[in-house]
Parts: C-alpha cells; structure tokens; sequence
C-alpha cells in the first residue's frame, strides 16, 4: 500500500459516516472518498491548497494560468495526447481556478477510476511548462478575460468583490487583470508551480463506486511514478486547511461604484461584508439567502419580478473564505427601473433584519434547502465538491443528516439577528449598465 498510515486528526470530522473514510500519505498527501453503491460513475479531484489569493506581484495571474498549462504536456505526454486518453475512456476532465484552491477533476466510468487518476497524477506532478505552449496560452487566456468582460453580470461582480474586500488579496480577479497575464513570465509561473505543487498541499477526493483502499493504492503509486514518493519527499505533515495569506483589514466604508456598458440591462448589485466559511452562523445564513433570494417564493423574486415584473433574475448570493466573505443581492433590469430595484432590494434586506421572518418561511426554506441538499447527492460531482470544500477550508464533514439537523434548528430569531447585523455593515452598490 505504499506505505499508507493512518490519518492524524483533520479537524472535528466526523466518524458517523461510514461512507466516508480518509487517509494521508507519508508524503502528506491526503485522500478522502465517498463510497455510492448506486453510482456507475467515478469522480475524482485532485484539489491543490493553492489560488489566486496566494500570488504575489509578478505573478498574479499565475494559479489560473497553471490550471490551463497543466493540460498542455508532461513528461511523457503531449496535449493530444492527454486529450485522446481522457476521451478514449469516456470522461470529462476539466479544472476549475478559485480564490483559496485550484481543483483538476474527472469523471469516468467506475471501472476506468484508474486511468482518470494516472492521467491527473502525471499532470499535476510532470508538467513541463513549455514555453511556446506558454506563449500559446497567453493568448488563450487574455480571449478568456476578454469574453468575461463582455459579459456585464461578471463585470459587476468582479467589481463587488473589489468593493468589498478592498486591499484584501481576495479582492483580485481569480483570472488575473490583462496587464497581469501580458507582463507575466514562464519563469514566475514555473516558481509558483514549484513553491506551491507539493505532495503536502494535495488533497484528492474520490466519490462513487469504489473501494477507497484501491483508491489509495492508485494515487498512491501514480503520484510516486511522478515523483512524489516518499523516497522523494521524505516525511511531511499535511499542511493546514489551507495556506492563509496575511489578513488585511476590509473596508470601513461602503462604496459606490458605475461602470459604463452598452448593454440594455443595467447590473445591480448591493452588499456588504460576510462570513467567514467557519461562522457557527453559516446555517442562518443559508436559510436567511433562501428567504431574500433563494427561489421563485423568495422575497426578491416575488416583489421585483411577480409583482411588479422589473426584472428577469433576482437573487441573493454569499461567498465564504477563510479568513473573509461577502455578502449581496443581484437583479438585472432597464436602466430607468434601477433606482426603484435598488430600492426594493435594500428594503427587503431590512425588512427582515426589523421584522424578522413571516409566518410560514421558517418552514419553507428549511424544506428547500433540505430537499436541495439531498438531491444533489444523487450525482458523484456534487459530494466531491462538498468534500473537497470540506477537506481544504472547513476542517470538519458531518454525516449529511447532522448537516439537515443543524439546518432544521436555525431559529426565526437567529435569521433576523444575522439580517440586522448584515444590514448594519458598510454597503457597497455597484451598477454596471449604460451611461445616463
């Protein structure tokens, strides 16, 4: 087995799932598995504890450069030739860059699970970073940007970010700027491979049909053949949840933010601090976001668009960090209808920070998020993600029915409570649309 060893302690996870179990190699390398007998497929992510909020200058831009440099070639594969073997078997491959993690992920047919794990493990371990394919993909990348900032739904939310995180590392493009991507070098990209692509910042997670002793085996072996073994790497600890950048103090002050687009919808966004991924209230806030925004019954969508149909989307959205979040609302409408949108949304907002939850919310939210929850763990993907989230940033896992009991005792006053807190934090408002 490779010399597989016991897992030390990952934070306050759970034992109560037995289909869940976790392993650490003696390289530092951790593997967590998901076993669903109904599954015929096999998921499985290759999270690296590294994203754009770990670059430094010279090389912002890099995380989200590498994700696409990983698929360009290794030692012993070109990029057709990756391509041919992901598709030979059936499976999509695909990468997705974050602020705090960088995730390579396959899905495949059970009995193909090794394949998809050699093919990931050569690809994080022996990419060779060719420089004229590092040329090529500059220009890939700087068309990827291009296309966002047609996009005025991105536009808007890049600019949130910046409103609320401020100076904060998290408050830079996942993607990096065109100027970051242009003046960027092979060089800067290949250190922060090197200083960050490491046996020890490795997670891989595993769900659907499979046995995770096997599993372990495979990564096991493939990281070795690349080099990751531990005659290699000798004896590590698993690193921390993930590596956390020094805090900087968000702002104190809301800010106001136009930005000029020819488009026909103006996009509104306003919202404030958040909570950090950790926050005992994260299940408040589930329940508070389903409640201003979370569906077709919530209180945006019915008073903008049922009521009064000044807009096609609506809603609320939330992102959590380590150390940061945020938290907003959204609606897309003519530009002459924004300031009563913008209105409608703040005064729902605080609405229930002062009246707290109407007869039957409670209740309803509660049933749509539990109902949502467990439907998504009908698809091999979606325990993957919650897994790697919960290997790389929340430190715990507990079972899927603990998770529906915490949600089940978010009180009425615990909403409200977290509401009024929310809506008494700086405000940003962001509006990206045309000129007036």
């Amino acid at each position: 087995m490779n010399g597989l060893e016991a897992a030390p302690d990952l934070g306050a996870w759970s034992e109560a799932d037995p289909a869940v179990e976790h392993s650490v190699l003696p390289t530092g390398v951790r593997v967590v598995t998901q076993g669903l007998p109904h599954a015929r497929s096999f998921t499985v992510g290759f999270w690296v504890l590294v994203g754009s909020r770990d670059e430094v200058a010279g090389q912002f831009g890099s995380t989200h450069f590498l994700e696409h440099l990983l698929f360009k070639g290794t030692k012993t594969r070109t990029a057709e030739q990756i391509a041919v073997a992901f598709d030979s078997i059936g499976g999509e491959f695909n990468a997705a860059t974050a602020k705090e993690s960088t995730c390579y992920f396959a899905r495949v047919l059970a009995d193909r699970a090794a394949v998809a794990i050699e093919l990931l493990a050569d690809m994080l371990t022996s990419s060779v970073l060719d420089r004229r394919d590092f040329e090529t993909e500059r220009g890939v990348i700087l068309e990827e940007l291009a296309m966002n900032q047609d996009d005025p739904t991105d536009v808007a939310h890049e600019a949130f970010a910046a409103a609320v995180y401020g100076d904060h590392p998290l408050a830079r493009p996942i993607g990096g700027r065109p100027a970051d991507i242009e003046a960027v070098s092979r060089d800067s990209v290949w250190d922060h491979y090197v200083r960050h692509y490491r046996p020890e910042r490795l997670v891989v997670i595993a769900a659907g049909q499979l046995d995770h002793r096997t599993v372990v085996s495979l990564v096991a072996e493939a990281l070795e053949r690349g080099g990751w073994g531990p005659a290699a790497a000798g004896e590590h600890q698993s690193a921390p949840l993930r590596p956390v950048s020094p805090q900087v103090a968000l702002p104190t002050e809301g800010r106001v933010e136009g930005l000029a687009r020819p488009t026909e919808q103006a996009q509104v966004l306003i919202g404030c601090e958040g909570l950090i991924a950790t926050d005992e209230r994260r299940h408040a806030l589930a329940v508070l976001g389903s409640v201003l925004g979370g569906g077709m019954s919530s209180r945006l969508f019915q008073e903008i668009r049922e009521k009064r149909g000044l807009a096609y989307s609506t809603y609320c959205f939330t992102t959590s960090h380590s150390d940061a979040g945020s938290f907003g609302v959204y609606a897309g409408c003519t530009p002459a209808a924004a300031a009563e949108v913008t209105a409608l949304m703040e005064s729902q907002w605080e609405c229930l920070g002062r009246d707290g939850l109407r007869p039957g919310e409670l209740e309803r939210v509660k049933g749509q998020i539990t109902g949502a929850t467990l439907l998504s763990l009908e698809e091999p993907y979606s325990p993957m993600n919650r897994l790697g989230r919960a290997a790389t940033l929340m430190g715990e896992l507990p079972p899927i029915e603990e998770i529906i009991a915490r949600i089940e005792a978010v009180t009425a006053d615990q909403v409200r409570s977290l509401a009024a807190d929310l809506a008494s934090r700086p405000r940003s408002r962001v509006i990206v649309g045309p000129p007036p």
